[in-house]
């Protein structure tokens, strides 16, 4: 027969039963049964059995609950709190205040400089790992920031967005049945390139910036052109362009292309009849459509569908067009 191990009694049979029942702890719980179980006269065996626990271990909790008592049982990981944090609250709070500045270093905040900073707060080296945990613990992500033209008008963008509310609104109580939706629409040219030395635009590298979840990043560049070629014949022989026309609805993400050959005034009303065609524009919807002021979005000859009603963003404004990302992502 499998041989009985003895139990020290430390507790009366009916209290370690009354513990079991009682524990809320899962861990806890099955070490209470198991030293009832064994103090009743189940053999290991059949205690290994009902519980899943291996015999080995069992001998070692009996081990310790003979030798300490009920202290011994139950989930000890609990009465751990762990090594104290790098950084106390208040140094936390300093460092918070700290990140709504540039760093000394220039440029933007990243796990190196959080580092640095730390560093010398502390007066021993961390590393850059441990400053890259403390941007994160502190809800700050990373995110490419929005183009902004340097001669962008801050308060013209402001009145614009009341403009378009106000529209949105009007549209509505005239259309009180339909249902209104604010969609944008941009244009980026797509190149068949036989050559590196032509570039359009020269656009800065923007790279993704440490910020709390609530900002959306600005970053000022100014646009210019910039050509490489020996000579303009040249890069009108070897370049083919194709335009992409990209429509999308922010709210929802939808989107809806077209790629065509030129830029003009008489195919973007062909592209904007099939657009009002294609959602079904006009009796029970209508488009609320923000546009750049292109020549071919403003021209004379532009003919709006029933069921679009055009709303022109101010000059000077890209971070207005949530379009133009995601053009340029697609091309």
């Amino acid at each position: 027969m499998p041989k009985r191990i003895s139990i020290e009694p430390h507790l009366s049979l009916s209290e370690l039963e009354q513990r079991y029942r009682q524990a809320k702890d899962v861990v806890e719980r099955s070490h209470y049964q198991i030293i009832w179980l064994l103090a009743s006269g189940k053999s290991s065996q059949e205690v290994s059995e009902v519980t899943g626990y291996s015999p080995s271990w069992i001998y070692e909790l009996v081990w310790g609950y003979n030798r300490i008592g009920p202290e011994s049982l139950g989930d000890k990981r609990h009465e751990h709190q762990g090594a104290d944090t790098l950084l106390n609250d208040i140094q936390q709070a300093q460092l918070w205040q700290a990140l709504q500045s540039p760093p000394l270093e220039g440029g933007f905040w990243n796990g190196q400089k959080v580092a640095n900073w730390m560093s010398e707060l502390l007066g021993h080296s961390v590393s850059r790992q441990r400053g890259w945990e403390y941007l994160k613990a502190m809800k700050l992500r990373l995110r490419v920031p929005r183009p902004s033209h340097q001669e962008a008008d801050v308060f013209e963008q402001e009145e614009w967005k009341k403009k378009l509310a106000t529209t949105v609104n009007q549209v509505q109580e005239e259309h009180p049945g339909a249902e209104v939706e604010v969609w944008t629409m941009d244009e980026q040219t797509l190149e068949d390139s036989l050559t590196l030395r032509y570039r359009v635009g020269l656009k800065p590298i923007i790279r993704r910036i440490w910020v709390d979840e609530w900002t959306v990043p600005v970053a000022s560049v100014y646009w210019r052109k910039v050509c490489r070629t020996e000579n303009s014949v040249r890069r009108a022989l070897r370049f083919k362009w194709l335009w992409l026309y990209g429509f999308v609805h922010p709210q929802s993400g939808e989107t809806y292309w077209w790629i065509l050959p030129f830029v003009n005034t008489e195919i973007f009303n062909q592209v904007l009849i099939d657009f009002a065609q294609h959602f079904n524009l006009g009796e029970n919807k209508y488009v609320v459509l923000t546009l750049d002021q292109a020549g071919w979005h403003t021209a004379g000859k532009l003919k709006i569908p029933k069921g679009i009603h055009i709303v022109e963003m101010p000059s000077h404004s890209p971070e207005l067009q949530p379009c133009r990302k995601v053009v340029a992502t697609h091309k």
